[in-house]
Parts: C-alpha cells; sequence; structure tokens
C-alpha cells in the first residue's frame, strides 16, 4: 500500500494524514487498495437509572422522544448521514418508554438495499433502561450480555449486508456519568473524565462526581484486565454502550472499518478493547468531542482523532464525518494517476512540491 501511495501523482507524504488512513483502512481490509463501497451508522438509544440522582439537566424521556426524530429524518445525524452517503439505522438498545411499532430489520438478515433516505430501524431492547448505580449494578451479568451479543448481532448484520465502514453514534440522556463511570473503573483518574455534559451547573456537576465516586467504591475493585472490564461494564455501562462494545467485539478482524464518535462510544470501545485488544485494530477515532475526557479514553485506545470541531452532540456526527474523510483517503489510493503510468518524472525527494 506504501508503494502505492508513493507512486500517485504527487510528492511522497504530501496528502498527510490521509495517506495514513488509506494505510490503515487498506491494513483493515487486507486488500490494496481499500475501498468504501457501502457505509452505515448505527445510533443506539438507551436509558440510565443513574440519571434520578440528578446528574442530567434533561429528563429520561427526550432519549425516546429523539427515537421519534431519528426515524422523522430530522435530527443532524441524518443531514450529516444524508450528504456523506451513509445509511442510517437508529437501535433501540435499552431505551426506558415504548416506541412504535416502526419496521423492524432482522438482524439476522443481510441489508441488500440501499436506506439512504429512509432510517431503519432495529427493536433490541435488552432492558427497560439501566438501573441505577449508585445503588446497584447498571446491567448486572445478563444484562451487560445481552447488549454485547446484540452489539455482535448487529456487526453480524453489517458484514453480510455488504458494509465496508460502520459508525457508531449514542443517543441516551445521562449517558455522560455512565461513560465517566466505566471509564474511572477502567482506571483514568475520575478527575479526567467527569464532565458537564448537555451543560450542568457547578453544583450538578459536583453531585454527578461524588455520585460517580461513591458507586466506584461500592462496586469496585476493577482488575486491570478482561475480567475486569466485565465488571465495569456491568456496573457501569449503559445498554447503547454495551451494545456499542458488542459492535467493536464483533466487527474485529471482519475487515470492516468501525468509526467511533464521542464519549460515551468510546467508552464502549474502551471496553471491547480491554476484553480483547485486537478490536482496537478496526477501530477509526472519526473525532475529538468536546467533552471532557475524550482525549483521555482516546489517549487509552491509542487512537488519534481525524476532526476536532468542538462538537458534542454525539447521535454519530463526528463519527460520520470522520469516517467521511477516510473515504476520501481510500478515493485518493483508488482513483488518482501514477507516476508508473504516466509519463511524468517522479519527484526526488519528499520535500519537493510541484
Amino acid at each position: 500500500m506504501q508503494e502505492l501511495l508513493d507512486d500517485l501523482t504527487k510528492p511522497k507524504g504530501s496528502l498527510g494524514k490521509l495517506e495514513d488512513y488509506a494505510l490503515r483502512l487498506s491494513a483493515v481490509q487486507k486488500q490494496v487498495p481499500p475501498r468504501i463501497r457501502r457505509k452505515s451508522v448505527f445510533v443506539l438509544a438507551g436509558d440510565h437509572g443513574v440519571a434520578a440522582e440528578g446528574v442530567s439537566l434533561y429528563p429520561s424521556e427526550v432519549t425516546a422522544q429523539m427515537m421519534h426524530n431519528f426515524m422523522a429524518e430530522g435530527a443532524a445525524i441524518n443531514v450529516f448521514s444524508a450528504h456523506c452517503g451513509f445509511d442510517v439505522y437508529a437501535v433501540d438498545a435499552g431505551v426506558a418508554g415504548d416506541l412504535p411499532a416502526w419496521p423492524s430489520q432482522d438482524a439476522s438478515k443481510p441489508c441488500t438495499e440501499s436506506k439512504a433516505g429512509a432510517p431503519g430501524f432495529f427493536s433490541m431492547k435488552a432492558v427497560r433502561g439501566s438501573a441505577n448505580f449508585a445503588k446497584v449494578p447498571a446491567l448486572g451479568e445478563a444484562g451487560f450480555a445481552a447488549c454485547i451479543e446484540n452489539g455482535k448481532a448487529l456487526a453480524r448484520f453489517a458484514v453480510a449486508s455488504g458494509y465496508d465502514m460502520v459508525a457508531l453514534g449514542d443517543m441516551g440522556i445521562g449517558n455522560t456519568t455512565s461513560a465517566a463511570a466505566v471509564l474511572a473503573a477502567l482506571g483514568l483518574d475520575l478527575d479526567l473524565v467527569v464532565d458537564r455534559g448537555t451543560g450542568i451547573d457547578d453544583a450538578m456537576l459536583a453531585r454527578k462526581r461524588q455520585v460517580i465516586e461513591k458507586a466506584l467504591a461500592l462496586h469496585g475493585p476493577f482488575p486491570s484486565n478482561a475480567a475486569g472490564a466485565l465488571k465495569a461494564g456491568q456496573a457501569f455501562a449503559g445498554p447503547e454502550i454495551a451494545t456499542a462494545a458488542g459492535l467493536c467485539l464483533g466487527l474485529a478482524g471482519t475487515g470492516v472499518a468501525c468509526m467511533l464518535d464521542g464519549f460515551p462510544i468510546t467508552s464502549g470501545a474502551c471496553l471491547a478493547a480491554r476484553i480483547d485488544p485486537t478490536s482496537v485494530d478496526s477501530m477509526f477515532a472519526g473525532h475529538l468531542s468536546r467533552v471532557r475526557g475524550h482525549r483521555h479514553a482516546l489517549d487509552m485506545l491509542g487512537l488519534d482523532p481525524i476532526v476536532a470541531l468542538d462538537m458534542r452532540l454525539g447521535e454519530g456526527t463526528g463519527a460520520v464525518l470522520g469516517g467521511f474523510i477516510v473515504e476520501l483517503a481510500c478515493k485518493i489510493a483508488s482513483s488518482m494517476a501514477r507516476f508508473s503510468q504516466l509519463a511524468v518524472s517522479s519527484a526526488p525527494s519528499d520535500e519537493v512540491d510541484f
């Protein structure tokens, strides 16, 4: 792949990180050049019992309301996806409220037609929201295992449907609290990961930190190994975070690129990486969120963000933007002319520009 990039009609290395992305995608797909035929984004939605502790500005009902918005094509992720060429799938991973009987995809059957402009829906309600981890484990062993398996089923669906790239997004009131607790259990300092989320004031921020600190003592300790990650996920992960971990695990080694969104999704990816370190090989960091702690979570994975636009919306918006840029890198690698095919003299030095 490096030989191909160096043969393109440009100075060596002149496209910077775009060349790095093409190299990495080629390694994921094990082919030269890499290709992107179909792309999808899974917006994973779930509710969090810890929201009852007063850690978020918004009520849990907003999660279900946003699911309506995704399906009505009115959310930011719908707009981003339409223009970046991603098929949208809204996933009920564990919404507390009841949702309409939208036509639901079957995760065991591949999608053979484009969903552009018509969101798909997966009803995979493993729990009706997580429990309040200030008092009991959020998902417990059974709930966490069910979410992991649902994520793996979505990964199998993506592979069977011919998607070369899968972006992961989230929707869940209270999920930055859940994500911070997961990351603290995995070893990050609590002060580095507790954030204002949707914009809480100082008093709520202090309350949020206190809730997590007490919960860590209640459910810990957490060994720095796969068993510790399972325990952290059972104790603190929301259903969408656990499902994201399952998707990351399920995509590992399949040749499908896994494009991560912001703080909650990255916390799920960190769970997956601790359970199976090879799962990181197929991950890309779509963007750097403005949420405090996201950079530290990406550092835990060893990933550099593709874009940094001070976004903190979620839904997969940053993952789709980053994925689109990786696709451009792929197009460059596959579409540009090559020195070996043209009567163009190649530059003798990496430092020469045209």
